[in-house]
């Protein structure tokens, strides 16, 4: 019963609270009489809409559509539409509206075409370049595969966007074209464009006048928004993906780039001196006079039956002054991934302020590029003076580096001979411990044999450890240096990529994944003769030692993996290999004749006579092996107490 009254009560007192609340918060009367205010006038709202509507069924019912004034029905329209765009672009209205044409600029390096819609560019060819089909080498064409666009904030807070306005030429020549947006007669913006003789560079500038009012009192910069679809220009798609991305320089810093190999983005919180969009042999890059603020990046892979390769998209920001009459300038780069005229640009220029457009050219991973950039590329460029066939200079480069690097061939040949030559006690040895428990006193003798004699098993390892570097640092040269583009040299027609005299249509499991539907003949040879290579070295250097099970089959398999890493890539590659590799045989058989062993053992047995301070290597050698020999005893001594234990438990 009182559980009752106690919820009886507590209704009572939550009504009270209910109505005192109402009661506190009720409209005054001067609330109360604008409320009953907006609602007439809302009620006179919508009688006059039902009117109209009205009047306009009226209208309709009784005049056929035939029997209405053309021009009335014009001017209807012409009223709609006017107030639409008023409302959409504000005070850019008027330029909302208008016939989309082109100005064309030239020089001997380029043709560009400019919009009046949007002011921006509309196509680029590179008049020097066709495409592997032959085709002109243009980078981009229409608004589907290149935009350019600022985005503005009207004084009356609209967004408005400059690739959806009209321009006007207001100055046209064939290397200069100024375009107009215009606002009304004192107020404009104008996109300048120009082109200097004999250069990739396209100049363009941004001004404006009597924005005030116009645009937002609080714009300080410029929003960017520049998009790019990149074409596919060259044989062999996969590689050319692989050196197509998007790079962008830090202001006074390095230069770095978007994952070429899946879709990335990037924020960059530090201000950019430029952006660029780089196909494996051309590149569109925007560089600021200034520099750009932070920039959202982005890469979009575009997958086949594509003709494009991947999307890139960037939206950054520049400083602007409504209020001051100075214009924003730029350059556009428009051309080919040439390394010493990228290199150009930069001449007599400081250090902080330094394009570095020629890190646009991949040369080999961090630690080889200087391998290329201070001796591949100087001499590669040099011997190209003197003759256009890149096939011959690709064989003079490596007999320059063979030349270069023959006193260590030399030394590691005296290497394998000296052991060669020292097999016959090497197997007397062997013979001498027979038992594989004795596998270290084995090895011990022999390398104390070695030591007295003055043969070391490591030297010969060194020019194979020295050329390795450079393979490196070409094969990332190679497939990118822009001189063996479309450059033919026998039954290859380009040595940047691959030659597919062998060819097949139609997908082979595994194989057409990982070598594609060819076979690259530079690439089949190479293979061959490193495989014979491999024969007779180890031949040669068989010192009668026992081998680790499979590894004579595992130093056949390193020339065959060779086919598939290098038979969808570059074909001077290939045949660099190819003659370094017959350049190395040819030194072996060399000298082998003009070394005699006979001679050669005789010396090495007056070595063994004479006191010989070890190296140090040598004593790390011994004294690794005497720990492992103190090791492998213990263990026998374990397992021997082991079975002790054993058999007495029986």
């Amino acid at each position: 019963m009182s559980t009752d009254k106690n919820t009886i009560i507590g209704f009572i007192l939550i009504g009270a609270v209910i109505l005192l609340f109402s009661w506190l918060n009720r409209p005054s009367q001067q609330q109360m009489e604008a409320m009953e205010a907006q609602r007439r006038a809302q009620d006179s709202i919508d009688l006059v809409i039902q009117a109209q509507q009205a009047a306009q069924q009226t209208i309709s019912e009784a005049v056929e559509p035939s029997e209405l004034s053309p021009v009335a029905t014009e001017l209807s329209s012409d009223s709609l539409k006017a107030e639409r765009l008023a409302s959409t672009f504000g005070a850019f209205a008027s330029t909302a509206e208008g016939t989309e044409e082109f100005v064309t600029l030239g020089n001997d390096k380029l043709e560009i075409r400019v919009s009046t819609k949007g002011g921006r560019l509309y196509s680029a060819r590179l008049k020097e370049f066709v495409t592997y089909d032959k085709e002109p080498a243009i980078l981009f064409d229409g608004a589907d595969e290149s935009d350019f666009n600022l985005t503005l904030v009207t004084a009356t807070n609209r967004v408005v966007n400059t690739s959806d306005l009209y321009f006007t030429p207001v100055e046209s020549s064939a290397n200069r074209v100024v375009m107009r947006l215009a606002i009304n007669e004192q107020s404009h913006i104008d996109f300048a464009y120009s082109l200097q003789p004999d250069d990739y560079m396209l100049g363009f500038t941004i001004s404006g006048e009597g924005l005030n009012g116009i645009l937002s009192p609080n714009v300080s910069s410029l929003d960017i928004n520049w998009s790019q679809k990149m074409r596919q220009l060259e044989k062999g798609r996969k590689y050319e993906n692989q050196y197509t991305g998007l790079y962008y320089k830090y202001l006074a810093d390095d230069v770095e780039s978007l994952n070429a190999a899946k879709d990335d983005d990037e924020r960059t919180s530090n201000r950019l001196k430029w952006i660029g969009f780089k196909n494996k042999f051309f590149a569109t890059v925007l560089i600021a006079d200034d520099a750009f603020y932070s920039a959202n990046l982005s890469s979009r892979m575009l997958n086949e039956p594509s003709s494009y390769l991947k999307q890139f998209q960037a939206n950054t920001a520049i400083a602007f002054d409504i209020a001051k009459p100075e214009p924003v300038s730029f350059c556009f780069f428009i051309g080919p991934n040439k390394y010493d005229l990228l290199r150009e640009y930069d001449k007599g220029v400081s250090a902080d302020n330094e394009l570095n457009l020629d890190d646009l050219v991949p040369l080999g991973p961090k630690f080889f590029r200087p391998i290329n950039k201070y001796f591949i590329v100087p001499v590669f460029e040099f011997l190209g003076r003197f003759t256009t066939n890149y096939g011959l200079v690709i064989f003079l480069l490596t007999l320059i580096i063979k030349l270069i690097l023959f006193p260590l061939t030399y030394k590691s040949y005296m290497s394998s001979a000296k052991m060669r030559v020292l097999r016959p006690q090497v197997e007397e040895i062997n013979q001498r411990y027979p038992k594989q428990e004795q596998a270290m006193e084995k090895q011990k003798a022999v390398m104390d044999l070695y030591s007295r004699a003055g043969a070391s098993p490591m030297s010969g390892c060194l020019p194979m450890l020295l050329q390795m570097p450079i393979w490196i640092a070409l094969y990332g040269l190679f497939p990118t240096a822009f001189e063996l583009r479309q450059s033919s040299f026998l039954w290859a027609d380009d040595l940047s990529t691959f030659d597919d005299l062998i060819h097949w249509s139609g997908n082979i499991p595994l194989v057409t994944q990982f070598i594609g539907n060819h076979l690259s003949l530079f690439c089949l040879l190479m293979t061959i003769v490193n495989v014979v290579y491999t024969k007779i070295n180890m031949a040669m250097t068989n010192t009668g030692q026992q081998q680790m099970p499979g590894m004579n089959m595992m130093m056949y398999l390193m020339p065959v993996m060779f086919l598939f890493i290098f038979n969808q890539t570059s074909s001077g590659l290939s045949y660099y290999i190819l003659v370094s590799s017959l350049i190395t045989i040819a030194q072996t058989f060399s000298c082998r004749l003009f070394v005699n062993e006979e001679k050669l053992l005789n010396k090495l047995e007056e070595n063994k006579k004479k006191p010989r301070k070890k190296s140090s290597f040598m004593q790390r050698l011994e004294e690794a092996q005497r720990a492992q020999e103190q090791k492998l005893k213990q263990q026998q001594h374990q397992r021997a107490k082991q079975q002790k234990q054993r058999s007495a438990k029986r």
